[in-house]
């Protein structure tokens, strides 16, 4: 019985994790629709993300280990979705490329390497969200149960929300990064202005 109770509390955690990213992602999609003048919610959103997004594949990466290391409770759970087996060392990866390169872009400021890393941050972007599109339609409607139920809600909600304060921290000790590419921006904005301006002289 604890061991079915271990598989469904990893079950759990990984589905109100997920609930609070979906959140999150969705906030981070508005920003990239008007990315100049939003720029600042991109990079803090971004931020946050990151300690969620590991709490999510330590909760998976431990039910995989668990499985295929032959633990008999998630043996007898069974295996992971056929199709998210094939795409999560892809799902995997380019979500570690989008945020990997979006720090490193933040760290190094829009002079070093502006190109290249931004190439990579939309490039894997592209192939992240097709990805994450195919496994939000496999296990969403699974969530609302999920999240829900159980006795470990509560202890859940501790560990989901210390990954959220865990974000903010970080964002609020690497903001001042964002300097640069805020002043680029408004400078792009600036001329974007100007050049319209100048249409009426």
């Amino acid at each position: 019985m604890e061991r079915q109770d271990a598989t469904a509390g990893n079950e759990r955690l990984t589905a109100t994790t997920a609930v609070l990213l979906l959140i999150l992602l969705a906030a981070e999609g508005v920003t990239i629709l008007s990315i100049r003048p939003l720029l600042s919610a991109h990079i803090v959103i971004g931020l946050l993300l990151i300690p969620p997004v590991a709490l999510k594949l330590l909760s998976t990466g431990y039910r995989f280990l668990r499985y295929y290391t032959g633990d008999i409770a998630y043996v007898a759970k069974g295996p992971p979705h056929l199709l998210m087996r094939v795409l999560a060392p892809l799902l995997v990866v380019t979500t570690l490329v989008v945020l990997g390169t979006g720090v490193a872009m933040l760290a190094l400021g829009p002079r070093h390497g502006r190109d290249v890393l931004l190439g990579l941050h939309k490039g894997s972007f592209v192939v992240w969200f097709f990805l994450m599109a195919v496994h939000v339609l496999v296990y969403a409607p699974r969530l609302p149960r999920l999240v829900l139920s159980g006795r470990t809600l509560g202890r859940r909600a501790v560990l989901v929300a210390s990954s959220v304060a865990a974000g903010a921290l970080l964002a609020g000790a690497t903001y001042s990064l964002a300097a640069p590419w805020l002043h680029r921006a408004h400078d792009h904005e600036r001329e974007g202005a100007g050049r319209y301006l100048s249409v009426f002289r």
